[in-house]
C-alpha cells in the first residue's frame, strides 16, 4: 500500500476527494507499477474517522485488493488513534457489504449527511 494524492473516481479517472481536517489518509494499490484501487480515511474527530472512496477496478474485484485496502485503513486508523472507523456504502453493493462485514464492521443507524437516505447503510468498527 502506498499514500497517494489522487485516487480513480467511478468511472476510473483520478480525482481528488476532500481529505480535510488533521490526520487524513489515501490508500493505493499497485500491481505491476498500475494504479488498481484506493480508500481513503477522513478524520471526524480525535476518536472517528470515517472510511472513505473504497474503489478497486473491475479487472481486479474478486483479488484481494479491497479487503488489502481495507485492512490498511483499518491498520492506519488505529496508528492515528481513532477508536472507531466508520463507513457508508449502498444497498445494492452487495460485496461491499460483505467486505465490510468479513472485515468487522457492523451496521448501525445512518449517521451525519446519511440520516434519512433511503439507499445508505452504515457500518461502524470499533479499533479498541
Amino acid at each position: 500500500m502506498h499514500d497517494r494524492s489522487s485516487c480513480p473516481d467511478r468511472g476510473g479517472q483520478p480525482s481528488r476527494p476532500a481529505l480535510t481536517g488533521t490526520g487524513g489518509v489515501l490508500v493505493a494499490a499497485e500491481r505491476n507499477g498500475t494504479l488498481i484501487g484506493c480508500g481513503a480515511l477522513k478524520r471526524w474527530n480525535a476518536d472517528t474517522a470515517e472510511v472513505k472512496r473504497m474503489y478497486v477496478t473491475p479487472d481486479t474485484r474478486g483479488s484481494g485488493a479491497a479487503r488489502a485496502l481495507l485492512d490498511a485503513l483499518v491498520t492506519r486508523g488505529g496508528a492515528l488513534g481513532s477508536a472507531r472507523l466508520v463507513l457508508e456504502t449502498g444497498d445494492r453493493q452487495h460485496a461491499a457489504i460483505t467486505l465490510h462485514t468479513r472485515a468487522g464492521f457492523r451496521r448501525v443507524p445512518n449517521f451525519g449527511v446519511y440520516a434519512g437516505v433511503e439507499h445508505s447503510l452504515c457500518f461502524e468498527r470499533p479499533l479498541a
